[in-house]
């Protein structure tokens, strides 16, 4: 039985669909082709979330520190951006697409074009997740463990409402910075500064 999650707003509604088997991956693939305007994920266990667009403001936010960490990138060299809309299939099975995420230039061009060109089969080396009015909290920090359980050496959660940033890192509990008014990337992205007064 497949299992189908639509979040609409601040409501997650969950509808089971007898007559579906569990999706493969060329299945999913083929429906997120289907479905190209909604922004879709999968979990480890096979469960497939639907969610809305983001709204203007927090598509606003996340185009900044998008734009923030693009800059970075191409002045770095040493790696690959990616933005919300890129979606990466991660060593559990779970399809994750973060905000925003960095991959290492070897990491990725060790990948087949094919590879490339569908949801990338790793998990990126730095992913991003703002909190949206919206999100629950306590999702998003399950969803952070699971990208440094799947190989993220560094994430970022951005809680706007409070304005406290959670660092992640392997082996270590979550770093809380209370309202900074910039966050370092470093050792991991070497030079890397979001400055947050246009994310808050």
């Amino acid at each position: 039985m497949a299992t189908l999650l639509i979040q609409p707003g601040s409501v997650s509604l969950t509808l089971q669909l007898p007559t579906l088997a569990q999706m493969s991956s060329a299945e999913f693939y083929e429906f997120c082709r289907a479905n190209q305007d909604l922004r879709i994920e999968r979990a480890a266990t096979g469960e497939v979330i639907v969610m809305p667009p983001a709204f203007s403001d927090t598509g606003n936010r996340n185009f900044n520190l998008a734009t923030q960490l693009g800059a970075w990138t191409e002045q770095d060299g040493t790696g690959v951006g990616f933005d919300s809309s890129a979606g990466f299939t991660l060593p559990n099975g779970a399809t994750r697409s973060p905000d925003a995420a960095w991959i290492r230039l070897e990491r990725w061009q060790a990948l087949t074009a094919e590879q490339q060109a569908s949801f990338a089969p790793l998990c990126p080396d730095f992913v991003v997740e703002l909190r949206s009015a919206s999100d629950s909290l306590t999702g998003l920090e399950a969803k952070m463990q699971e990208y440094i359980a799947n190989g993220a050496q560094l994430g970022w959660l951005i809680d706007r409402k409070h304005r406290v940033i959670h660092v992640y890192r392997p082996n270590r509990d979550p770093e809380l910075l209370h309202q900074p008014e910039t966050v370092s990337g470093d050792p991991e992205l070497p030079g890397f500064v979001l400055r947050l007064a246009r994310v808050w």
